[in-house]
């Protein structure tokens, strides 16, 4: 008799095997061949802005991995492993005393002792600390007390907005110890009220906005949201209103692809002068050809500019209650023209009892034996820091047709870009 829990172990085994060929294969399609552990480069595809066959194997990979150790391992040693992690801990050192700066000069590694020097640090605590990192390829010990980066530390770097976006996140275990206090407020907001403070998430001084700012890239790299420049029909739109742009983290890209687009950026004012700073850097020629303008909004209280094809929301809804969310849509609402659409850009939960809805593109489909999420937790946890800082929430596709209907909008098309959706809605016909 067939042990059909064997079974499902043996097609976890297939999946696991299948998906990191997949990867195998997208590494080779580069002509460089796949990275090592070690490696103390970035691979080519590391830069690349559309990566979505690559993190659709990663997704399953992992979640595999995961579920055949939940399934194998003694019960005792899984849950004891979930908070048995300071990997955080350490690479929040290696980030705020740049540890991957200074190695950065000594490709070959450098000792301990004028690492030490070179940060300020403890020698001693310094090795205990890259060699926990060290275990999961995130720097390398060459020899005994020398150090070298990795390509996984390399994104630890000053300069890098990965590192920005890990910077931010610091302050996060302190709100997660108060995550079962006053529910109708932020963890954040409790945790910051004992120290005796009562700023708002989004009260930042110009520095603050600053690293905000970079971090918010950052995610977009992690997220790798330039898929959308990649997989939506870009080509037959003219005018795009980036309504909460940034700095321009995906309009700039977006203008480069697609010249010919009309771009209007939308945040607050004392963002709007930050992005215009951040074009004239990276994106001057796009200003020259007079197809950007830059908008102050906020829109709470206001709407964006009328009449446009494409109203993109990105990182946007996740960061406000249900009743907000409404109110921000209303305000797109009121300016749409009978064509315009509304793109949000947002990660979407999937849960193992929910209705059918508008299904996603061939990405949607999750394999046997059963892998909520793909078996990835990445939007599930991000859910949790929604909570710890803005006490917003990541939501279900059901969720977002749910807000999107309460005023007047349809969800028409998903575009699963692995980790993250995009959700076009168009205005409901009577």
């Amino acid at each position: 008799m067939t042990d059909q829990n064997e079974v499902k172990v043996e097609a976890l085994l297939s999946i696991i095997n299948s998906s990191a060929h997949e990867a195998i294969a997208e590494y080779k399609n580069t002509g460089h061949g796949v990275p090592g552990v070690d490696a103390g480069t970035l691979h080519p595809l590391d830069f690349a802005t559309d990566t979505l066959a690559l993190r659709k194997a990663i997704r399953l990979l992992e979640g595999a991995c995961e579920q055949l150790n939940a399934i194998l391992a003694p019960p005792q040693h899984t849950t004891y492993n979930f908070i048995n992690n300071y990997n955080w801990a350490c690479i929040d050192v290696a980030v705020q005393s740049r540890i991957a700066d200074v190695l950065d000069k000594h490709p070959e590694g450098l000792g301990v002792d004028a690492l030490a020097d070179a940060v300020n640090l403890d020698k001693t605590k310094i090795a205990r600390v890259l060699r926990v990192l060290a275990l999961r390829g995130c720097f390398k010990e060459v020899k005994r007390d020398v150090f070298a980066n990795t390509r996984l530390s390399l994104v630890l770097r000053s300069t890098s907005n990965v590192g920005s976006c890990i910077r931010t996140q610091r302050d996060f275990p302190k709100y997660a110890a108060v995550l079962s206090n006053e529910v109708e407020k932020a963890p954040r907001a409790f945790a910051l009220k004992k120290e005796g403070k009562n700023n708002g998430y989004w009260e930042m001084n110009d520095e603050e906005h600053d690293i905000f700012h970079k971090s918010m890239m950052g995610y977009s790299e992690v997220q790798n949201s330039s898929a959308v420049l990649h997989h939506y029909p870009w080509d037959n739109v003219s005018s795009v209103v980036d309504v909460g742009s940034g700095i321009g983290a995906m309009s700039i890209p977006l203008a480069k692809m697609f010249p010919h687009l009309r771009i209007t950026d939308q945040d607050l004012p004392e963002t709007m002068k930050l992005s215009r700073d951040t074009w004239e850097k990276k994106a001057p020629e796009a200003l020259l050809s007079g197809h950007v303008e830059f908008v102050p909004l906020n829109f709470l209280e206001e709407s964006p500019v009328a009449g446009k094809d494409i109203y993109y929301l990105r990182n946007v809804i996740h960061g406000w209650s249900d009743d907000e969310s409404r109110v921000i849509l209303t305000n797109i609402r009121k300016v749409m023209g009978p064509n315009s659409r509304v793109l949000i850009h947002d990660c979407v939960l999937l849960r193992a009892f929910q209705e059918p809805v508008v299904e996603a593109n061939e990405f949607s489909k999750t394999p046997e034996p059963a892998l909520l999420n793909f078996g990835s937790h990445t939007s599930h946890q991000l859910d949790i820091v929604m909570w710890l800082i803005a006490n917003g929430k990541e939501r279900t596709l059901n969720e977002f047709k749910n807000i999107g209907a309460g005023v007047g909008l349809v969800l028409t098309q998903t575009y699963d870009f692995v980790g993250m959706m995009l959700l076009e809605f168009k205005i409901a016909q009577d």
